[in-house]
């Protein structure tokens, strides 16, 4: 078609021949319409567009996999038997202990031992200057050959006078006052005789010696010294101090000594005034208590300052190990024997004033129980009421356990060999009365409250175990 017949058809449209012969429509008409025509273009895409990203997001991700359950350790609970210990703090002191002291006044001429070292008892110690005492006692000696002489004179008197008096030569006043001058001579022989034993006491204690056997202190007085003997100011020359056996005293508090009297009347525990309870003992860089002894003194008052029962065991010291003055632990028992289970004490959960733990049953989820606790015995504690020996406690990875939830549980045994609180080897701890076996049975879930003990039946009260102490 012409451009021509083109104007005919469309008079309003306008065209233009191009250098290569190619006719281009030029007429504001067609401008127009093309710009009218792009945005509904555009809004046609980005439609499309947004179409298709929908259709796309619709499409959920398949869910990732289940978490395995969590590893956890679990035990069963041991079965020991067991003795409740208190422990106490205290001090060393000697069974004896002696300030060796002169009891004559005079020069010390020796020293005869070594500072520090053993003396035995009768050991010569020091020496103070006899000779003022020797002289005294022959002067004491001459006065009774005199008292001696004149009661023989007296003696002679009397009986020459006593037979005058039957032919009248002696009257009855002269054969009285020659009986009286005889009894005064003999008066006085003893009297002189008893001046000569003071002064051989005198002589004797020149001569000072140890009145025990133990470990001697320092010279407080070196020889050539003058020291006061006798009583009053006397001189102090060494102190001496028993070493075989030694005392451990203690004070214990009288919640404590409560506690003691009420188990000696329910005859779950002897009392020390009555029987010999043992003790045990450990100095500052000693693990465990490896020395043994016995209670064998409760003082008869509790101090008011303190609020304090003065107590002392007694420990064997062949050695001379132990030491007057030491620090040291002591424990004594708290309670009779008894069997219970125990359980690591970091098993052991704590919710506001409930304790529990947590059991995995048969089928691997997690069941807690609310337990009753009891002592605690190293790092165990000992469980009255809440589980049975059968139960499997996680005692490892509680924070991955929830009540409901499975696990996977991973078995072990625990080891309480550590635990042997009755000494097996101790005849003295055996000897201890055993009580009842505490009544660690099943409970109920948590959900259930705990069941309480029965308590236990109180012996009558006797003379005898009013005033119970430790």
């Amino acid at each position: 078609m012409t451009r021509v017949r083109q104007r005919a058809y469309h008079p309003h449209i306008k065209f233009e021949r191009t250098a290569a012969n190619r006719l281009v429509r030029t007429d504001p008409e067609m401008e127009g319409s093309m710009r009218d025509r792009w945005p509904g273009v555009f809004a046609g895409v980005l439609f499309s567009a947004l179409l298709l990203t929908t259709i796309g997001g619709c499409e959920k991700p398949a869910p990732p996999p289940a978490p395995p359950p969590p590893p956890v350790t679990v035990a069963r609970p041991v079965e020991r038997e067991v003795i409740e210990w208190d422990e106490y703090t205290g001090h060393l002191q000697a069974k004896e202990t002696v300030e060796v002291r002169a009891r004559v006044s005079g020069f010390v001429e020796k020293a005869e031992f070594d500072e520090g070292s053993m003396v035995k008892a009768g050991q010569l110690l020091f020496v103070i200057d006899p000779r003022p005492f020797q002289a005294v006692l022959a002067q004491q000696q001459a006065q009774v050959q005199r008292a001696v002489a004149q009661r023989d004179f007296a003696v002679n008197e009397f009986k020459r006078i006593e037979n005058l008096r039957p032919s009248g030569g002696a009257s009855e006043l002269e054969l009285e006052n020659a009986r009286q001058r005889m009894l005064e001579s003999e008066a006085a022989v003893a009297a002189a005789q008893a001046q000569v034993q003071a002064a051989q006491l005198d002589v004797e204690f020149t001569r000072v010696t140890a009145p025990i056997s133990g470990r001697i202190s320092r010279k407080y007085v070196t020889p050539g010294n003058l020291i006061n003997g006798g009583e009053g100011q006397s001189t102090l020359l060494t102190t001496i101090t028993s070493i075989d056996p030694i005392y451990a005293y203690t004070d214990v508090d009288e919640t404590s000594v409560l506690k003691y009297q009420r188990l000696a009347l329910q005859n779950k525990r002897d009392n020390a005034r009555d029987m010999k309870i043992p003790i045990f003992m450990a100095l500052s860089n000693e693990q465990g208590f490896p020395h043994e002894g016995v209670i064998d003194f409760v003082d008869n008052r509790i101090d008011p300052d303190t609020g304090t029962l003065r107590a002392r065991g007694v420990f064997s010291n062949p050695t001379g190990y132990l030491t007057p003055g030491m620090f040291v632990v002591l424990r004594i028992p708290g309670s009779g024997r008894y069997k219970t289970m125990l359980v690591p004490d970091l098993a052991i959960g704590t919710d506001q004033d409930q304790r529990f733990v947590l059991v995995v049953k048969d089928e691997g989820t997690v069941e807690r129980r609310v337990i009753q606790p009891g002592a605690l015995f190293g790092r165990f504690r000992s469980i009255e009421e809440g589980i049975s020996e059968n139960d499997r406690i996680i005692i490892n990875g509680l924070q991955r356990a929830r009540p409901g939830a499975k696990v996977n549980a991973q078995e072990t045994q625990i080891n309480a060999d550590e635990v042997q609180m009755t000494a097996p080897g101790s005849p003295a701890t055996q000897s201890l009365p055993s009580t009842r076996r505490l009544p660690a049975t099943r409970s109920t879930p948590a959900t259930t409250a705990p069941a309480t003990s029965t308590p236990a039946t109180t012996a009558p009260i006797g003379a005898a175990t009013i005033g119970a102490a430790l």
